[in-house]
């Protein structure tokens, strides 16, 4: 099916159309399109951002899920008939599977809480399923984007349900791509466990450290954030479907909240369990501020494999443009989690009306962030190699050597030794022997940076 551009009334002028109507009045829709009214108010308000929802298929996969649930908790409870069951079912599953992705062209930036996104999905499994009936698009008194398809549910509930598996889904590219990164770090620390260099603290020189305690930091570090964006999991698998507009339930079946949130356990697989409090549930969206993760990168004393010429006149001039673009990544996502929490502190009274930019927002950025990790792992951290010289000689010139012999001279003699080996530009070494309080062989010991590494 060719991807529909975006709706404008010369272009529904200029094709044959069927006549839908809503609360404001009737309008001609594209004849061609699974969408409705509905959908094509939503196309004119908000020419905004030029990204549709078709631009995040996860959205809708996960919305056709939530629709599948109800109406199988619809279907159960007697709500919908079986008829009416069984091609909303099937035009659910057409929706899941992606046959319809090019049918969404509301943008993302949409007012109303999501309504545009949730009446785009009604009308869309509404059409589908007419159309598995055969039927034409638009007879909605067989199956309704509202009456059918919308039954029990508001956008209140529906929306957040949906993003909720979106970005469960979403979650685990970024947690695969997290870990393997952690991967490489680590591999990368094992080959470097015993090469010295000096570590740091507030960018200035601390005590000796390994090429490899640095690099398997990097790893633990990555492999906890990994953990945590897979905790996440848990609150996000509560929803609050049967809460409708505001959380009291009304115009659903009080068995509905239950009924839809088991149907939905089933279909994912994902341990789904309904809101203890819907009214706080509907409003709450604490959880989405909840999700973040960065990689971390080295300093100095490693050469990162070259991936292109780094300057357009010096000549040979290699830079680090692997991380260089992986810092931008963040950046951009540092950006993305302050529309997060600005959306989330936005909320009104009874409901946040911000989900949709939150969605887009993380969506975006963990698929750019997971976009970025492999590129640092598979062109950058898996062919580092570190300068074993350079590691030992700074780490042998470092006044922070002197920390070793304050068990041996004392604090005070031992910030002495150090103050002068920095005037003379010697190592602490130098210093130690020259002030005498130790005997050569014993400096010898105590400072070598191996030894103060605690590799054994």
């Amino acid at each position: 099916m060719p991807r529909l551009e975006t709706a404008t009334e010369t272009d529904i002028e200029s094709q044959p159309t069927r006549i839908e109507h809503d609360c404001i009045g009737s309008a001609a829709v594209p004849a061609n399109v699974y969408w409705g009214i509905h959908t094509l108010r939503a196309i004119n308000n908000f020419p905004v951002s030029g990204i549709t929802v078709s631009d995040h298929p996860e959205i809708i996969h996960a919305y056709g899920t939530v629709k599948l649930a109800c109406a199988r908790a619809n279907r159960e409870l007697g709500g919908i008939d079986a008829y009416q069951a069984e091609l909303v079912d099937r035009a659910c599953s057409d929706v899941i599977a992606g046959k319809l992705d090019d049918q969404f062209p509301v943008d993302v930036l949409q007012g109303g809480a999501g309504t545009s996104t949730n009446m785009n999905v009604n009308e869309v499994i509404a059409n589908r399923a007419l159309e598995l009936g055969h039927y034409p698009r638009g007879e909605y008194e067989i199956i309704h984007p509202n009456d059918t398809v919308n039954k029990s549910q508001s956008t209140n509930d529906s929306y957040p349900a949906a993003a909720r598996l979106t970005l469960i889904d979403a979650s685990h590219t970024l947690i695969d791509s997290t870990r393997k990164l952690s991967a490489s770090f680590s591999s990368l620390s094992q080959r470097t466990m015993t090469v010295v260099k000096i570590g740091r603290t507030q960018l200035q020189d601390a005590v000796p450290m390994t090429f490899g305690q640095e690099f398997g930091a990097f790893a633990s570090q990555l492999g906890s954030d990994a953990a945590l964006l897979e905790q996440q999991h848990e609150p996000l698998s509560v929803v609050n479907l049967g809460g409708t507009a505001i959380g009291t339930g009304i115009c659903a079946d009080v068995r509905f909240r239950e009924l839809a949130a088991r149907h939905l356990a089933t279909i994912t697989g994902l341990p789904i369990r309904p809101a203890a409090d819907p009214v706080g549930a509907t409003s709450d969206v604490s959880d989405f501020v909840m999700l973040a993760s960065g990689p971390r990168a080295g300093l100095a004393e490693i050469q990162l494999p070259p991936r292109q010429a780094g300057s357009s006149i010096m000549p040979g001039k290699v830079n680090p443009v692997i991380p260089e673009c992986v810092n931008q990544t963040v950046f951009m996502v540092m950006g993305m989690d302050t529309t997060v929490s600005y959306a989330a502190q936005a909320g009104q009274l009874q409901l946040n009306a911000f989900e949709p930019v939150m969605l887009h927002a993380m969506l975006d950025g963990m698929h750019m962030l997971a976009r970025a990790m492999d590129t640092l792992r598979e062109r950058c951290v898996n062919g580092i190699k570190v300068n074993k010289e350079v590691g030992m000689a700074e780490a042998m010139r470092s006044s922070s050597l002197a920390t070793s012999l304050i068990d041996y001279v004392g604090y005070e003699k031992a910030v002495q030794i150090a103050k002068d080996a920095l005037a003379n530009n010697t190592t602490v070494r130098a210093a130690a022997d020259k002030e005498g309080s130790i005997r050569p062989e014993i400096l010898d010991s105590i400072l070598d940076p191996r030894d103060l590494t605690r590799v054994y």
